[in-house]
Formats: C-alpha cells, structure tokens, sequence
C-alpha cells in the first residue's frame, strides 16, 4: 500500500480522536475555570456574612444575650443570601434558586453552635392556631436549636455530662455517688494562692491589682470595669453608665480604683480546681465517655477508617506527655480531648443536617457532607467561624460541591492566647503609642512598665448616635475605644517575630528575660477571661462584690 493511502488513512482515524480530545479537554478546562469561580464566590459570600456577624457583635452591648446572638446570625444568614445571589445573578441564579443548593449554614460559637438548615417543625395540639404563624408538620428553614459541645462521662461513682468551650471554661452537670453536682470555671494549672488569699502566683509570676482600665466612648475617654460581658463606665460626676446599643444607661454606683478582675480570675480557677479533686471528676478517664444511649464512644476515623483520635485508658484531666507541663498548653491530654469531642459533635451532627436535606428539596443531587481537611478542622476548633455548603449546581462536566470555612479571630465571644496584644500607655511625646502581640522582638527591648495588655475587639472601630436636638436629627460617630496604633511589622505582615515563638506560647514565656512580658499578658489574659459573659454566672451577684 502506498504511503499517501496510509497518511489518508491516519487522518481519517486520527482527526476524529483529536477533535473529541480536544472537545473534551476543553470542556474540562471550562469546568475547572467554573469550579474555581464558584469556589471564589462562595468564600466572598461567607466572608461577607462573617463580617457582618463580627460588626453587629463588636458594636451591640446585648450580644451575648441569646436572642440577641441570634438576631446577629439571621442578620449574617441574610447576608450570605444576599451576597451569594448577587455574585451568581450573572449564571442566572437569585437568592431563592439558590436556597435549593445550600444545605447546611454552620456558626461555631464560644461553647456550641447552630446549624442553619431545613426542618420540620413539630407544634403539640395547644400550641396550633388558625392564626399562628408556625404550622404543625411544616417544613422550614432557619437556625436549628443551640448544640453545645458536650460529652456524658459514665463510671462507678460518676455519671455527668461537661460541656466544653473553645477554650479552658468547663461546665459540669450530674451525679455524684447518686448525688447531684454542677459546677463551672476555667480548668488551669500552676496557680498558687495565699492562705489568706492576697498573694496569687500563676507560673511563678505574681499577678497584682492593675490601675484603673481607660478607654473611649465617642471622644471621651472614661474608667471602666467589665463584669460578665458587660463595661460600666464611670461618668465624669462620678455616676455610673453602661451602654445599651449605643446608647448611656445609667447604672448602680459601683467601687472605682484598682482593677483585680485578673487575680479573681486564677484564685477561682484554683478553687474549681479543688473542687474538681473533692468530686472524682479530676479521675476521669476517656474511656468513660459514652453516647446519649451509654455506649462508650469510637474512635475518631478519617475517609480510609484509620484512627483520628483514639478514646485510650488515659486520664482527660491530669495525664501529660511530651514535656507538656500544664493543662491549658495546646498538646496536653485534656486540650485533645476537648478538640475531638467538638469535631465529633460537629461532624456528627452536620452529616445529619445535610444527608436529610435530600428530603427537603426536589433537586435530584444527593446531599452529602464533604470530608474536611486536617487544617480546615484546626481552624474550625480554635476560632469562632462560619462554614458554608453549596451542592448540586451543574458547571458543565460534573456537579458542583463546594464549600467555603472563614473564621473570625477578633469577636466578643472568646479571648484565646492570640487575642491579648501588648499596647504602649503612650510614647516619649505623649502620643497615643503602638500596640504589638506578644511574640514581637521590639518588646523584648522596651521597658515595660508602660505598657499593658489589651484585648484584641478594643483596638476595633466602634459607634454611637450622635444627636443634634437643634436639627432633630441623629448621626453616628465612629470611634475607637484604645487609641494606639496597629504596629505594621507585628500586626500587618508579622516580620519581627522572635525566632524563639513557636506553637506554645506559655512555653515562650517562660524564656530567659521574659518575665514582665509573662506579667503583662498573663494578667490581661485573666482580667479579660474574667470579664466574658458566662450564662453560669449571676450578673446581679457578681455585680455587688464590685459596690
């Protein structure tokens, strides 16, 4: 056969091939370019919603209360609604289209979190009207009862359920010896307290009374004491103020000098230690963890069942290993302990919601929850953030299963070891000063003793109404609460970090010459934790050892 009729034939099989190749590589190349548009979509859109979950939490005085947390969550549903449909408005998609492809919306909180998706809503015969809003048996979307992040713990003597937090607060409900027992507080090690009680050592460092706290509110700067959430402002006259949305609230005149909220907060961590100790809980062990059903629990497995945690013999409470040298230090038994009870409670949990969003939609996809990556799942149990679903939109060669996890570091619900930064009172020229975090070199250089430790939400721009009565009308004036400035090598792009911090800042702190920066934030770590909300408290009580 001559060889033109062998090229002839070549390209009469070959063209084929490379044009469906071609097509097809093509298409694929499409489908990647749509798939990462909509991933950028999606995180725009989470980005969005956490944001404005920050700002209505930072600048509302009733953010903790629970219907005003959630009033703050619809709000940053409503902007993920909002944002997400105008960002795919182009491929043709509104809010209410998109409803069908969002099966789950996730807000992991201080000590549990919600879970926005549909459900069913159940009404007994006495609560069902002709009137009434709520139907009985009718399927809704909206926020799903609060989870917290609890664990039941069953042995001989115990049978109690602990409820965690992203942090070292726990809170214990149950029975003792068939007896019952409940108590909460921060769960730390290495406090030393006075038989009288005025000498309170945390690590060796003795934590002391600070000077009175100052900040501003508009452009003038006050005394204040925070108490359970809440800062009360010590007027000009010597009156008392809170503020409610902005607005003053005058208050019961309360005892002003000295700040001692961080030695109230080791002293009681010492003493819910000891309580601890007297109730057995401190002897429970992993393995006494069961389901509500009072099964012990299983190990934690990833997609390949290969084990993720285990539930050993050992202790939660006081078993330590690899030179870990204190509860609250990251790689200690009890911190582990805590992350894999929040993530198997999440993951359970939110598997659920989603596999039962097949019942609620009549798009033909099957819902199902992604697996997370190791690192996602790291930021999920250490900060307060929001994790969004998108499922079922078709880019061409497959479907579409995206999903999007932004957190939130700077939020009026925890004070982690990253929330505390170290401010200068103000510089040699009177000016207001800069403010670093902690593992910045400069401090190592400066004289401390004019500077403090401040929570991070304080540096955040803040409002309140400004009235013109003469005008009859109201703006807002923007303000920030500390004046110091952001140092851009330590906040901004983190280029003068000593070489010496790693994961484990209390272990940094511990370092050769560190022992006044040790001061400074160990102490406004504990004044801060101190003044958090907690729904464990009473406010009334609380307040009167402060009059």
């Amino acid at each position: 056969m001559k060889i033109q009729y062998l090229a002839v034939i070549f390209i009469i099989i070959i063209l084929p091939i490379s044009l469906i190749l071609d097509s097809y590589v093509k298409s694929q190349i499409e489908t990647l370019d749509l798939q990462i548009l909509y991933d950028s979509k999606l995180n725009d859109a989470t980005y969005d919603a956490i944001k404005a979950f920050q700002l209505n939490t930072v600048n509302s005085s009733t953010s903790d209360l629970v219907n005003s947390k959630m009033r703050d969550i619809e709000a940053s549903v409503n902007t993920f609604f909002t944002t997400i449909a105008s960002n795919f408005n182009m491929a043709g998609y509104n809010s209410d289209v998109l409803k069908n492809y969002v099966p789950a919306l996730v807000y992991t909180l201080y000590d549990g979190y919600y879970i926005y998706s549909p459900y069913t809503n159940i009404l007994n015969d006495t609560e069902v009207s002709s009137g009434s809003e709520y139907q009985d048996g009718e399927k809704r979307y909206g926020l799903k009862p609060y989870i917290y992040y609890s664990c039941r713990y069953k042995n001989a003597n115990l049978d109690v359920v602990i409820n965690y937090s992203l942090d070292n607060y726990i809170s214990i409900q149950g029975t003792r010896n068939g007896i019952g027992i409940s108590k909460a507080g921060y769960l730390i090690d290495n406090v030393e307290v006075s038989d009288n009680g005025n000498t309170v050592k945390y690590r060796g460092i003795n934590i002391e009374e600070e000077s009175p706290l100052e900040e501003y509110v508009g452009q003038t700067k006050y005394p204040y004491i925070k108490i359970n959430g809440v800062k009360y402002y010590q007027d000009t006259d010597g009156s008392w103020f809170s503020l409610l949305n902005g607005e003053k609230s005058k208050q019961d005149t309360l005892q002003g000098g000295s700040n001692d909220a961080a030695k109230r907060y080791y002293k009681e961590a010492y003493e819910f230690r000891q309580w601890l100790t007297n109730n057995g809980i401190l002897e429970l062990k992993e393995s006494d963890a069961v389901d509500e059903n009072g099964n012990k629990l299983n190990n934690l497995v990833d997609e390949n069942g290969d084990a993720i945690y285990q539930f050993s013999n050992q202790n939660i409470f006081t078993y330590q290993e690899n030179n870990v040298t204190s509860i609250e230090e990251p790689t200690s038994r009890f911190n582990q302990h805590r992350l894999a009870i929040i993530r198997r409670s999440i993951e359970r949990n939110l598997s659920i919601a989603i596999a039962n969003y097949n019942r609620y939609t009549n798009i033909t996809t099957n819902f199902q929850m992604p697996r997370l990556k190791e690192e996602e799942w790291d930021s999920i149990l250490n900060n307060v953030c929001m994790i969004s679903f998108l499922q079922g939109l078709s880019i061409g060669g497959k479907v579409y299963n995206g999903y999007a996890i932004i957190p939130n570091n700077v939020n009026e619900e925890v004070v982690t070891e990253d929330s505390i930064y170290i401010a200068e009172r103000n510089d040699a020229l009177g000016n207001p000063g800069s403010y670093y975090k902690v593992g910045d070199k400069t401090l190592n250089t400066q004289d401390l003793n004019n500077y403090i430790g401040v929570f991070n939400v304080d540096f955040q721009r803040k409002s309140i109404p400004n009235v013109n009565q003469d005008a009859g009308t109201t703006q807002w004036m923007y303000y920030y609460p500390k004046p110091q400035l952001g140092s851009y090598t330590s906040i901004v792009n983190e280029t003068n970090k000593d070489e010496r911090l790693g994961d484990n800042i209390y272990q940094y702190l511990e370092q050769p010459g560190l022992e006044q920066l040790a001061k400074l934030y160990y102490t406004a770590l504990g004044r801060e934790r101190y003044g958090m909300y907690k729904l464990e408290r009473n406010a009334d009580e609380l307040k009167q050892t402060y009059m």
